[in-house]
């Protein structure tokens, strides 16, 4: 056999190993992705479809749920994100400190939020922030406040409760890539810097904040994704209330689905909204790292 045929031979006995995966993700991830996109053209409850090419993408600026759920995300994703990347760097920096007695302990508390239930740590923060809840019982008891805020009940307080419940969430996911990447730092870096007189805080924003660069990035990117695709903690805190201020794009993809009248073709068309929102701000993101 010449090496021609032997080569050929490896060939297709590669894809018969390799066959079973392509075909899976193609079934479960490909199709979805082309049907889903195909699907935006059309409009009706999924057994009779009716075709109305862009009539989806216009019914987009005339709808003011849409606008709404639009917009509540957009002010997640431009207040909650920042507090988020920032909360997490400066904790991580002070976990990383040798000086620091019980580390791990510390590092292991503010992950834990990470690994725990979507929706059991919801239900918790919902009756948490109840009226009569834990929250307003102890700034009553420490007399911050003279009356019970409406944390799930004005419009205001609610998207607080929100973003409250995001940040304690995820800041621990974050943490875990900067502190993983600042111990991958040269100590040498900071002794040449301590030598020359360079405070700790100097340090932190002219040494550590720009070799974790590319690790800010990666969390930026995937903290705005997962902000854009924000279901969880508002289905089971507030349920898109009160009075849609805290609907998001992902829930109202849900109740365009389930709770209203079904319209899968509009309801495909709006998920296409939180694709090219994701792609730009990435895209954005990228080039802003690039350029500095």
């Amino acid at each position: 056999m010449n090496k021609a045929k032997l080569h050929r031979l490896y060939d297709v006995n590669g894809w018969m190993f390799v066959l079973p995966a392509v075909a899976l993700i193609a079934l479960m991830t490909l199709y979805p992705i082309v049907n889903s996109l195909w699907l935006s053209f059309h409009s009706g409850r999924g057994v009779v479809m009716h075709f109305v090419g862009f009539g989806n993408i216009m019914r987009l600026f005339y709808d003011p749920m849409f606008k709404q759920a639009l917009s509540n995300t957009l002010l997640f994703l431009v207040i909650q994100v920042p507090i988020m990347i920032l909360l997490s760097l400066a904790i991580s920096s002070c976990l990383n400190s040798p000086r620091l007695k019980c580390r791990q302990l510390f590092r292991l508390a503010i992950f834990l939020p990470c690994v725990t239930s979507l929706v059991a740590y919801s239900i918790l923060f919902k009756s948490m922030f109840q009226l009569d809840g834990v929250i307003n019982s102890f700034l009553l008891f420490t007399h911050i406040i003279s009356e019970p805020i409406p944390w799930l009940a004005d419009p205001f307080w609610s998207k607080v409760t929100i973003i409250i419940a995001i940040t304690w969430r995820w800041t621990g996911y974050n943490m875990i890539f900067y502190l993983s990447a600042m111990q991958t730092i040269d100590k040498s870096i900071y002794e040449a810097a301590r030598i020359d007189g360079v405070s700790p805080i100097q340090q932190f924003f002219h040494l550590t904040v720009p070799l974790l660069k590319p690790v800010i990035l990666f969390t930026s990117v995937t903290s705005t994704i997962g902000t854009l695709q924000l279901f969880d903690e508002v289905m089971n805190i507030t349920a898109g209330g009160p009075a849609n201020s805290t609907l998001t794009l992902s829930l109202y993809i849900y109740n365009l689905s389930f709770k209203f009248v079904p319209n899968f073709g509009y309801a495909a068309t709006v998920s296409y909204v939180i694709v090219v929102f994701a792609a730009i701000l990435a895209l954005i993101q990228f080039k802003a790292a690039r350029n500095q």
